[in-house]
């Protein structure tokens, strides 16, 4: 693991622990060479899990890209990264029930789904952008359903 201060490639890990509930080990690690201290997450990798997208091209899952997209919607919201952290691991686990392929679309609507609980205003500003609002009448029906 690389240190995120100097690059130096000489890292030990301090401490291991189980995290979200289980499903990651947290390491707090730190370099050799400048006494920096970070943490790093190791999670089960989904590489089989295939997203299929709205023009039937498909991909492997990312969470990472994921949540780039929640945080997205969640800017300047009162949103914990445990939040994000704990919805993500339960709609992972809905999608890689027994399942290879995932459309994208489910993906969508399940993170609107989960994100309406958490946080309105992140729900509206995913929702414009996975339901491609194409004018402001489709965006009030949506506040109007909410409301």
């Amino acid at each position: 693991m690389n240190c995120p201060r100097c690059k130096s490639k000489e890292t030990s890990v301090i401490d291991s622990r189980l995290a979200e509930d289980g499903r990651a080990v947290r390491r707090r690690r730190e370099c050799t060479k400048c006494e920096h201290r970070f943490t790093t997450y190791e999670r089960q990798e989904l590489s089989s899990l295939i997203v299929v997208k709205r023009d039937k091209t498909s991909e492997p899952y990312s969470r990472t890209k994921l949540e780039r997209g929640i945080w997205l919607s969640c800017t300047k919201r009162p949103v914990t990264q445990e939040q994000v952290g704990e919805m993500l691991n339960k709609l992972e686990e809905k999608w890689g029930a027994n399942k290879k392929e995932v459309s994208s679309s489910t993906i969508g609507t399940d993170l609107m789904n989960a994100l309406k609980k958490i946080d309105q205003v992140a729900y509206i500003r995913f929702a414009s952008v996975h339901r491609e609002f194409k004018d402001v009448d489709e965006f009030k029906e949506a506040m109007n359903k909410l409301l």
